[in-house]
């Protein structure tokens, strides 16, 4: 069995409507559809885009091999033998844009375009949105705790937590996206270089005798940037005395003890109380990581209790976005081919943030040349003209039209960039280094009313008058 190929990673009904179209000889239509989420995760004033590399790979890599035909053979559908021979020679011929990795989104617009054959474009959903909604999930989370401790040192600790192998890997990239410094993973550390970190566990000690005969024997085998975890049996007591101890002999080494970690208990009370020891035995330079299901709310209420906590190891709460494990972004139909031209589509709802906005579309950001911060995001349909620089622009809420307001003084700056064309890569994709950069250069973008963690201000996201009317008009149309 080939664990590595993800072709039918997929839901069944994505076979079965390539299936029917394949039988009704529509499988050779074109269609565009588009990948978006209606609400932003955990409350936040925006999310951080990520999944792309992991989507590029994938369909780069989509074949149907022998084991995936012989596997649908067996189906209670009973695939038709030709079909199957149709999905031997199955590439992705199509088009995609996306946006960069490490942006700033919001509810509504455009993050992924796909343009392709229906028989494509089916099969590509269920993979791109697990890959899409998980990783921007973990970036948006991981953006969060960074906002609550921006000068401080994160380290992502979330593998044995984590949902399967995978997550724990792509978790590890997207938090390290949004600022993370290093991981503990050393798979997620080889293949992306990622900066990986650890220390010792509570094993460790208790398979020594006592704690300072195990602390002395792991600075003796890693005495370089020792780092000791004090909360085996007693922090206060016995952990930090005993590192106390191994802090002076290395330093008769001529090295340091780099720091302590704090695994348990009151960390507000135990940080406090381990800094002033540290400080009262010469080692002011020894710094505390805490660990322990810590997530953006814990490490706030800690900072406000005065915790002296340099370090903060986050696992569990990140890697499984546990206060909300879904994001919950939709790949949408929003055009298809008639008589040789694109018609528009649209969804409706009694819900009116799940009426879907019809036609291919463009999304900008519009950054205020007075002030250097965006103003809005912009949606246009895909055959209207570029906002251009000095010509106002009308917004309109698309969920709340009576909300409208004019600017003029703007750059528009496109946030959908080609990957494929014609089924080809003409997209670089940066490195894991220029991601990060990008994502603090994008937060520089937005006023602190926009990030901050409770009650961020509503970023908006507008229609075009072209593209607010098409909606209006097409729900007209189905409505009667």
């Amino acid at each position: 069995m080939n664990y590595e190929n993800l072709t039918l990673h997929t839901d069944k009904y994505q076979l079965n409507m390539m299936y029917a179209h394949w039988i009704q000889g529509t499988h050779n239509n074109k269609s565009v559809f588009e990948i978006y989420f209606r609400k932003l995760p955990f409350g936040n004033g925006y999310a951080v885009f990520a999944g792309l590399e992991r989507i590029v790979h994938y369909i780069q890599n989509l074949k149907f091999d022998d084991a995936e035909i012989e596997y649908l053979r067996m189906q209670e559908e009973q695939y038709s033998d030709a079909f199957l021979e149709e999905l031997r020679s199955f590439r992705f011929t199509g088009r995609l844009d996306s946006v960069t990795e490490g942006t700033l989104v919001f509810p509504g617009e455009p993050l992924i375009r796909v343009e392709a054959r229906l028989f494509e474009a089916h099969l590509l959903e269920t993979a791109m949105l697990n890959f899409m909604n998980y990783q921007t999930l973990i970036a948006t989370k991981a953006s969060r705790i960074k906002q609550v401790a921006p000068n401080d040192t994160l380290l992502e600790f979330g593998t044995r937590r984590a949902q399967e192998a995978d997550a724990a890997v792509w978790g590890a990239r997207a938090a390290y996206i949004s600022g993370f410094h290093a991981t503990s993973n050393m798979r997620a550390g080889m293949l992306f270089g990622i900066p990986a970190k650890g220390t010792h566990a509570h094993a460790w000690v208790q398979s020594h005798d006592t704690e300072e005969e195990a602390f002395r024997r792991y600075a003796e085998a890693l005495p370089d940037g020792v780092t000791l975890l004090v909360d085996t049996y007693d922090t206060l007591k016995s952990g930090v005395p005993a590192a106390i101890k191994i802090a002076r002999m290395l330093r008769e080494q001529s090295k340091e003890l780099s720091a302590i970690r704090l695994d348990s208990g009151d960390l507000a009370y135990l940080s406090k109380q381990a800094r002033q020891m540290l400080d009262d035995a010469g080692f002011p330079a020894v710094k505390i990581v805490a660990s322990n299901d810590l997530d953006e709310n814990i490490m706030l209420n800690l900072k406000a209790e005065g915790a002296r906590i340099d370090i903060w190891g986050v696992g569990t709460q990140l890697i499984t976005a546990a206060d909300q494990p879904a994001l919950g972004g939709v790949y949408k139909l929003v055009a298809r081919e008639k008589d040789g031209a694109y018609e528009p589509v649209i969804k409706i709802s009694g819900n009116p943030e799940k009426i879907s906005n019809p036609g291919a579309k463009d999304v900008y950001r519009l950054i205020n040349t007075e002030t250097g911060k965006a103003e809005a995001d912009y949606i246009t349909l895909a055959g209207e003209a570029p906002p251009a620089a000095g010509k106002p622009i009308k917004l309109t809420d698309p969920l709340h039209s009576y909300r409208q307001k004019q600017i003029e003084n703007y750059e528009a700056v496109p946030l959908l960039e080609p990957v494929f064309e014609e089924g080809e890569l003409v997209y670089a994709l940066p490195s894991l280094e220029q991601i990060r950069r990008h994502h603090e250069q994008q937060k520089k973008l937005f006023w602190p009313e926009y990030l901050r963690k409770l009650n961020p201000e509503v970023y908006r996201v507008h229609l075009s008058d072209e593209a607010w009317d098409l909606k209006k008009r097409l729900v007209r149309e189905h409505q009667g």
